[in-house]
This record gives C-alpha cells, structure tokens and sequence, in this order.
C-alpha cells in the first residue's frame, strides 16, 4: 500500500510541500501519497490521531500548531526538545516521534543555497514563536558572532533566549534580546519569523536594521513576502524568500520518515521554476 503523509495546520491552502514531496518521491523511488490537511483550532491532537488511524505514516505541521505537536509526541528530538515546538510528527507503533527540521533547513539555504556564511555575523532574530523557536537552536550553531532576538513580547524572546544560553555558551555565540522597536544598530542577517507576512502585515521593525547588502530573510514565501521582500530590496538589502528553507526541512522530513536524503537543489530549482512561469 501507499504510504501516507500531510501537511496540517491552518490556513495550508497555500502550501507546496506535497508538489515537493510529490518530486521527492519521484527522485529517489519512494512510493507515498502527500496530501494537505487544514485543521480548525483546538482540533489538532484529533486530526493528528484520525490521520494515524487511517493508516497515515507521518505529517508536517504548519503555524500556528507547533508547539501543540511537541505536547503532542511521546519522544522527541534533541532539536525538537529545545526549540519545544515540532514541525515534523513521525508515528512509530504506539509512539509519535516529534522532530524539528526548520532551523537544519534555513542554515542549509542560507550557507548553501544562497552561498551566505553565517559563521561570526550579526544576526538579527525577529519573533519568539514557534518558527523562532524552530530555527534558533542550528542558527546558533551555524556560529554567527551574535544573535539578537526582537519580540513583541519581550518576555517572550527572554524565555526563548534563556532556554538556548547554555548553547549559546557552548558554540561562542552572544545571545541578547529586545523590543521590535527597539532593535540596537544593523546586522548582517535579518531573519523574519514572525507571521506579519502570514497576515498581511507590515515588516515589524524599522529600516535601521539592514546594512548595505545585508540578506533578509523572510519564512514565507510566494505573494505572502512579497512585501518584505519589497521592504528589504528598497533600502538596499539582499532579500530572499522562505522558498529554499521550505524545500530543505522537507528534504531532512523527508530523510526523518523515509531513511533517504532527497536531492533538494535540483527540486528547489524545478520549484521556482514553475512559481516564475505561473506568476
């Protein structure tokens, strides 16, 4: 039988992940069915345990349920127990095995498809939620001279930060926090996890952040960047979309699940192939 697999979460109408899967499969001889699942609020731990019921194998979860999947696991990950969020639920018998990918994915299209170095630059975090807390943990060790967390709340980016000091410490990396409108001097990285695009809001922070060329980076991708992608290209930064890191957690989801590490250049380039011909 086909293996099944999904994306949930709310809105994923939106979502390239099973196109993505779809190629993977293809690529490397796999044979499973990928599907996208919205979910209602307060309706995640029901979907997840009917989805298994029906025979599925695993699924990726989406905002705003990450942190109710790592609840949800009954073992998780090393990076999965830090971040305290999953994006990747693996159903093993009786047990739900609960990764994060999304931080191996951005430093991934970071270093690699976008050809940027992290190691020993400034590097500015904003948002504290479930995204952040999925990427924080490999920014870390990707080794940037300093990561500075801005958040709305800012007890909310002092509780992430505080929960990663001890790897900060460990791979020389200075963690600070602050208030979104209160960022302290510009960066050499620009990282938006916040869900302003999402919602089709403005960029949380001012233009004091970005140095000449600095890359921002926005999680989301397609129309919903659009405007901070716009915003960082007109004061002069290097904008890049969340497109490459959504292909490369598929990829390590897709090894998570599967054993099989999936050729994810070639599929991230097919990718933005197809979005130019349709845009």
């Amino acid at each position: 039988m086909t293996d099944r697999y999904c994306v949930m979460g709310n809105p994923v109408e939106h979502s390239k992940s099973p196109w993505i899967h779809a190629r993977f499969a293809e690529l490397t001889g796999q044979d499973l069915r990928y599907d996208r699942l919205q979910v209602l609020p307060g309706d995640f731990p029901r979907a997840v345990h009917a989805f298994r019921a029906e025979g599925g194998h695993g699924c990726n979860v989406t905002v705003p349920f990450k942190f109710e999947a790592a609840a949800l696991a009954t073992r998780r990950s090393a990076r999965a127990q830090l971040a305290q969020a999953c994006n990747t639920l693996r159903f093993d018998g009786h047990e739900i095995f609960g990764d994060n990918t999304d931080g191996v994915g951005l430093v991934g299209d970071i270093t690699g498809n976008a050809g940027v170095a992290i190691a020993g630059r400034e590097l500015l975090l904003i948002g504290a939620g479930g995204a952040a807390a999925g990427v924080l943990g490999p920014l870390i060790e990707a080794r940037p001279r300093r990561i500075v967390v801005a958040n709305r709340s800012h007890q909310g980016a002092m509780d992430l930060v505080q929960r990663h000091s001890e790897l900060g410490r460990e791979h020389g990396v200075a963690l600070a926090t602050c208030a979104l409108d209160a960022v302290p001097g510009a960066f050499d990285l620009v990282v938006n996890a916040t869900a302003t695009s999402l919602g089709g809001g403005g960029v949380p922070v001012s233009d004091g952040v970005l140095r000449p060329r600095t890359l921002a980076c926005d999680l989301m991708y397609g129309p919903l960047a659009r405007g901070f992608l716009d915003w960082a290209q007109r004061h002069g930064a290097v904008p890049r979309d969340g497109l490459g890191m959504l292909v490369e957690q598929a990829a390590e989801s897709f090894r998570v699940w599967r054993g099989v590490r999936p050729p994810s250049a070639a599929v991230l380039a097919e990718l933005r192939a197809l979005m130019d011909s349709q845009s």
